[in-house]
């Protein structure tokens, strides 16, 4: 070959090499994220907290995609399909209708949820230890926690006798919470009064229909959630003592919230997601549950309701917001 043959040559494979070496790189992982209502910044920044803890970071090396809804389910099933077309490497979903929604969207995507009640019950998983499919994740397991929470509403309001309990009635755990609620009622001596809603458009014809109870509890729902805002003033408003499974309703001017930390639910989804990515399998990772609680008490709700909160009940507050 002569000389300049082969210095052609040679230019020419120098000039494609970035190319080739490009198209070998992997590409950067993609997250969907998906829930039903915009979800609170905590919730995210706690994700992507966990997943920097885990050496991936949004933007960097890794792709979050954030879908949600209104707040309604319906439009879940088509957001679920869309990330499996996507080709995402995982679904984070957020919370139990996100989840029913991605499964039965794929059976090879990987799926990790966050703050699910549960699981098993609602068909996501075989058992909590052994999830041998797609899916695993955080749950919760509020089955515990409404007695817990009537006990603590009666300490704010010992003529407790009967609670409305807002229900979502579209949220497929909160038949099983609405029963665990009526269980604990019935050992306290309280009545309950469920009013179930599909949605915003509900709220207001719902708080009138609670018009005579003597407090609120609402059972735990990403519906809820989403529209916090709006339901702590409907409560204000009707002057009802109300507590609820999310210390981010409390931040939003509710009274009183007894349950797990939310958003570290989320970093600990994160450690999931982050596993499954370098190569583990959902079916070998077992399903979590938080092991510590927190009660937090908002002050000046409570005094513009005429409550007032026991020293000992403040003493055991993780936080107490005036």
């Amino acid at each position: 070959m002569r000389r300049r043959e082969f210095i052609t040559i040679l230019g020419i494979v120098l000039s494609t090499l970035p190319l080739a070496v490009r198209a070998q790189q992997p590409a950067t992982p993609v997250i969907g994220f998906l829930r039903a209502g915009e979800p609170p910044k905590t919730f995210v920044e706690a994700f992507q907290q966990g997943l920097r803890e885990r050496g991936y970071v949004d933007g960097q090396n890794v792709v979050v995609k954030l879908l949600f809804t209104d707040g309604s389910v319906d439009e879940l099933p088509r957001l679920a399909e869309e990330l499996v077309r996507l080709n995402v490497d995982v679904i984070l979903a957020s919370a139990a209708p996100p989840a029913v929604a991605a499964k039965k969207a794929t059976t090879s995507v990987p799926i990790v949820f966050a703050g699910v009640i549960h699981p098993v019950e609602i068909g996501l998983v075989p058992s909590l230890g052994r999830p041998l499919g797609n899916v695993t994740g955080v749950a919760l397991n509020p089955a515990d926690l409404v007695g817990k929470r009537l006990e603590l509403l009666r300490e704010l309001v010992p003529t407790l006798r009967q609670v409305a309990v807002l229900r979502d009635q579209v949220n497929p755990t909160n038949p099983a919470q609405l029963e665990g609620t009526e269980v604990a009622a019935r050992t306290l001596g309280m009545r309950l009064e469920p009013v179930p809603v599909r949605g915003p458009n509900d709220f207001d014809a719902a708080f009138k229909a609670v018009r005579g109870a003597d407090g609120l509890l609402l059972l735990d729902s990403s519906l809820f959630t989403t529209h916090r805002a709006r339901l702590v003033g409907l409560a204000a408003a009707s002057r009802l003592p109300a507590i609820y499974g999310y210390r981010e309703m409390v931040e939003a001017g509710g009274l009183i919230s007894y349950g797990a930390n939310i958003p570290d639910t989320y970093r600990r989804a994160a450690t999931y997601v982050a596993k499954i990515l370098k190569g583990a399998k959902p079916a070998d990772l077992p399903v979590e549950q938080p092991t510590t609680l927190e009660l937090v008490i908002n002050l000046k709700t409570a005094k513009a309701l005429g409550l007032t909160v026991p020293p000992s009940l403040i003493g055991r507050a993780d936080e107490v917001i005036e």
